[in-house]
């Protein structure tokens, strides 16, 4: 899944293509929208939220879409060969005079009111990047729920809006506690760091194309896929496992020594195999 700093880039991305000019093609390539029809309307703005991104046109219209996994935003001048995979993969195309965005294995595609954008990002949290951040409703969120893992409750995006797995792991690490810490149980003063810490991470890395966590030259991540390597402070093997509710795991990544807390029950096959590749 996306993390927010890659959607803030693929908003400034079509932003720059499409802000202030007419469509002369559009394409929705999904059932329930393919007989719409944008050209003629100017698009006034492409706003990312959370990890949506709302394409605003006139006429009160957005074109919602979500990248999730695999989706993507490319950006082709007019005449130029498309590239981003096969076009059975496209859901959308939004051309102007000069330039074509096309949208590749969105699983999220509608055009709502502007009116109603709510209905489709009204549930998100305060976003990290957004003009909506707000530190301390995003931590009140976080710490609603206090039995539930730290990991799981930074992927919520009702909590705060933005974060991914690669920065779920990253903070952990950071903030010196296991993942499967119960929220709870996270002590009063690392809680405090948690929002300025994640907002300083999404900002550092909304504008660059390599995501940077640690500083270090050549380390660009802590911990995120690098297990069995050795952790960049401590030495012990980074570990991964899956974490989630079962229907959406996602791969995590921790160190066992500078993250010292509740570990995962050996179960899948990530887990199975780190174990007997370090040891653990």
């Amino acid at each position: 899944m996306p993390e927010g700093d890659t959607v803030h880039q693929a908003a400034a991305r079509l932003h720059a293509a499409l802000a202030g000019k007419v469509l002369t093609r559009s394409d929705l390539r999904v059932p329930k929208f393919a007989t719409a029809d944008l050209t003629g309307r100017g698009v006034l703005d492409v706003t990312p939220r959370g990890k949506h991104l709302l394409t605003r046109v006139e006429g009160g219209l957005t074109l919602h879409s979500h990248l999730r996994m695999d989706g993507s935003w490319k950006v082709f001048a007019n005449g130029q060969r498309w590239s981003g995979g096969p076009a059975f993969q496209i859901r959308a195309v939004l051309g102007t005079h000069d330039l074509t965005a096309v949208g590749y294995r969105l699983p999220v595609l509608e055009l709502l009111r502007t009116a109603d954008e709510q209905r489709a990002v009204g549930h998100l949290g305060p976003d990290l990047l957004g003009p909506d951040w707000d530190p301390g409703k995003a931590l009140e969120n976080l710490l609603g729920d206090a039995a539930r893992p730290l990991g799981e409750a930074l992927l919520d995006q009702r909590n705060l809006a933005g974060i991914g797995n690669v920065y779920k792991s990253e903070l952990c690490f950071l903030l010196g506690v296991t993942p499967w810490l119960p929220v709870g149980a996270l002590p009063a003063d690392r809680a405090a760091q948690l929002p300025a810490l994640a907002k300083r991470l999404l900002e550092a890395n909304r504008d660059r194309p390599t995501r940077i966590t640690t500083g270090l030259r050549d380390q660009n991540l802590f911990v995120y896929g690098r297990a069995p390597r050795p952790c960049l402070r401590c030495g012990t093997s980074i570990l991964v496992a899956d974490q989630g509710d079962g229907s959406r795991e996602r791969p995590t990544y921790w160190c066992p020594t500078c993250q010292p807390g509740p570990a995962p029950a050996p179960r899948g096959r990530r887990a199975r195999s780190a174990q007997r590749r370090t040891g653990a």
